[in-house]
């Protein structure tokens, strides 16, 4: 089928859809519970806002089956990259939960989110034109991981729970449990959140002909997230207190080859880590909506422990203790206020202002003696207008941030420490937006461009190995990094929730990369900085409803449809090139995803979900063969009046998705190959523990800590 001739399907589908969620049916879903009856409204899938896609995890079982990240990998445009971390539409993802940064470095990043289950997950939101508001430091995009429940005046409950498995070499397991409590009355409100997951894998790694690596993994994670809400006449004050746990085993059968001497060997990897996170916010409330006056202040704590101890099988049998032992302590420290009110100016403005301070500490030790002492200060103003002519909305914004970064490593030859290359300078971020309304509610067009800055990761500074070494493999960090700077631009359009069309074109100065190069029998990994790299995207997304092909015009128009109670398939692709001075004769890579829903009896619903990447140059990396390459099936049913909603899944179910891989910057190219074991079939649950309800109505989510105007874009973060 052409495209012209989808276009006009999809834009009638849309136009269905739209009907459909505004207008009330009197035969909606009911939900009884103890002694009442309360009438549920079935959520969005997906939501275009002006400067953000929203995601509703809640009710879409094949991103909710398996972990958080296993569920941010199916979402179309988002690649999650060994070499380049989490990426959408071509654009770097600053990773937020429940509005706040996350603040745990890229090499912890992963465990943590495939620790947290995705039946947990609320929705995700991708901003991918941050203004003025957020912190200039969000980098290209932000992808912010929302946990919280709404907080209703009775208690409510909700347990989820799963298990899946995968059978490589022998049979291992993975399982979850979470339950979330809350409950509010007129003056006080609370949100306590409980989970636990354990996960068995597989890694088998091999580095051209000189190293393989046999992983055998366990990790562990538990967490609890809570919040509290108090109200003070017309005001409020919300309290949070997050905590993370974290713990691994590795178990590691290696070969190695070096100067003709091959050796093998045994080592156990031992690693844990705690986060801990607390926040207040006090909310002034006004008369009028869009008026507002907020503080917040939080503090964050991330502590890392890593330790290796070794055994020589080959040449000669040996045992070494605590090969590495490192570990690291950082503290984060933040406050802001934010203000905002409307102005006469055209149809209607706003006008908001707002100040942030920000003092992150980190500190990084070596079999006990520190290495390295890194302080970063920023402090930051904003004033942000936006107004409304006729059919055009217009959004200007300028933030200003003052760095002070500064430090102290060890230098290991000379046993001196040496002071970091400061950065210490006053920066303006500009961004500007202008949207269409093409028909209101419907179809609009926008223009955006912003300029934003990142940090240098503080793993790319640890001087640590905190990765399993041996005698072919080096990690480590570069202290003196700088931080990035990024030109963003973005024309999009957008019809209703599920079509859109849009190009993307950044430019980065001073670009934090991976470099890998060999020398010898030695696989030396760091990280650098580019001069310039200019990133383009083209990204295009539409849904094609299945009705059409069976049912007749003059019925369809008459259809009343929900996208998430009929069978439609969704199409998305998406070009991205990247142009870096070194590398000649760039070649940009196509990204396909597909995504079937169909609607069978008895209410139950399957999914599959197709993504294809091919092959292009990422950095200076170029695949040997496909970056990612998967198939995801779901089937699942709701029971006992839609309280219990069952899922089976299974994931990468041909077994094809794996890095694979070359260097491009050196001579001679390395050849990098990592195969986990991704196929795994599962079981998923989540179910509404019944309680007590006289009626009451819902009220906002506590423990994401978001207003939300009614342009639904998030005041604070």
């Amino acid at each position: 089928m052409k495209l012209k001739s989808i276009i006009p399907i999809s834009a009638l589908f849309l136009s269905q859809i739209y009907f459909s969620q505004e207008t009330p049916k009197k035969d909606e879903p009911k939900e009884k519970e103890i002694e009442a009856v309360t009438i549920t409204k079935t959520k969005k899938a997906v939501e275009q806002k002006a400067d953000r896609t929203i995601y509703d995890f809640s009710e879409q079982p094949h991103l909710n089956s398996g972990n958080t990240l296993e569920g941010l990998q199916k979402i179309p445009g988002l690649v999650v990259s060994e070499m380049a971390g989490m990426i959408y539409q071509g654009k770097a993802l600053d990773v937020y939960m429940d509005g706040r940064p996350l603040n745990i470095y890229s090499t912890q990043l992963t465990a943590y989110l495939e620790g947290l289950p995705a039946n947990s997950i609320e929705k995700i939101e991708i901003i991918t034109q941050p203004g003025a508001e957020f912190p200039a430091t969000s980098g290209g995009a932000i992808i912010n991981i929302i946990t919280s429940r709404n907080a209703k005046s009775y208690l409510s409950a909700t347990y989820a729970g799963g298990y899946r498995f995968s059978n490589y070499d022998h049979f291992r397991s993975k399982f979850n449990n979470s339950l979330t409590l809350n409950s509010k009355n007129k003056w006080f409100g609370w949100q306590l959140n409980v989970g636990q997951s354990y996960n068995e894998s597989e890694t088998k790694s091999t580095i051209d002909e000189i190293s393989r690596l046999y992983n055998d993994n366990v990790n562990r994670n538990q967490y609890l997230r809570s919040a509290f809400t108090f109200d003070i006449g017309q005001d409020r004050l919300l309290l949070n207190y997050n905590l993370n746990l974290g713990s691994s085993d590795r178990y590691v059968d290696s070969y190695s080859l070096r100067n003709g001497q091959e050796s093998t060997g045994k080592d156990i990897i031992d690693q844990s880590n705690t986060r801990n996170e607390v926040t207040a916010t006090y909310q002034k409330k006004f008369d009028d909506k869009n008026k507002k006056l907020e503080f917040k202040g939080s503090y964050t704590n991330f502590s890392n422990d890593f330790g290796q101890t070794g055994r020589t099988i080959l040449p000669m049998p040996s045992i070494s203790d605590n090969i590495l032992n490192n570990g690291s302590n950082q503290n984060v420290y933040n406050f802001r206020i934010d203000y905002a009110q409307p102005i006469k100016v055209l149809d209607e403005g706003k006008l908001s202002l707002g100040a942030f301070y920000d003092q992150l500490e980190f500190s990084a030790d070596n079999f006990g003696i520190e290495n390295l002492d890194y302080k970063s200060k920023t402090t930051a103003f904003y004033s942000e207008a936006s107004a409304t002519k006729g059919k055009m909305d217009f959004v200007l914004g300028l933030r200003g941030e003052y760095y002070n970064i500064n430090g102290t490593s060890l230098d290991f030859e000379t046993g001196a420490y040496d002071n970091l290359r400061p950065f210490e300078k006053f920066k303006v971020f500009p961004n500007a937006s202008i949207q269409y309304n093409i028909i209101p509610k419907i179809a609009f067009f926008n223009v955006n461009y912003n300029k934003k800055i990142t940090l240098p990761n503080v793993a790319n500074l640890n001087p640590n190995n905190t990765r399993y070494g041996n005698d072919n493999i080096d990690f480590f960090g570069n202290p003196n990094l700088q931080p990035t700077i990024f030109d963003n631009f973005e024309v999009k359009l957008s019809a209703l929730n599920y079509a859109f069309i849009g190009y993307n074109f950044t430019q980065a100065k001073n670009q934090v990369v991976q470099i890998v190069k060999r020398e010898g029998d030695v696989i030396l990994q760091t990280s650098d900085n580019l001069d310039r790299m200019k990133t383009h995207n083209f990204n295009i997304g539409f849904p094609v409803p299945l009705a059409i092909f069976n049912t007749p015009f003059k019925d369809i128009m008459k259809m009343d449809m929900n996208p998430d109670q009929v069978s439609f398939i969704f199409l998305y692709g998406s070009y991205q090139l990247q142009q870096i001075d070194q590398i000649i004769n760039p070649k940009g890579y196509w990204t396909y995803n597909v995504t079937g829903q169909f609607i069978l009896p008895y209410k139950t619903k399957f999914t599959a979900n197709y993504t294809y990447l091919t092959k292009g140059n990422e950095f200076f990396f170029y695949p040997n063969k496909s970056f990612y390459n998967t198939l995801n099936l779901s089937l699942s049913r709701k029971f006992n009046q839609e309280r219990m909603t069952v899922t089976l899944f299974a994931n990468d179910v041909f077994n094809t998705n794996e890095t694979n891989l070359r260097t491009t910057n050196a001579l001679p190219n390395v050849n990098i190959r990592n195969k986990n074991d991704t196929r795994t079939f599962g079981l998923s649950f989540t179910y509404k523990i019944p309680t007590k309800n006289k009626l009451a109505k819902e009220t906002p989510n506590l423990l994401n800590q978001e207003k939300k105007e009614d342009s639904g874009s998030v005041q604070q973060l």
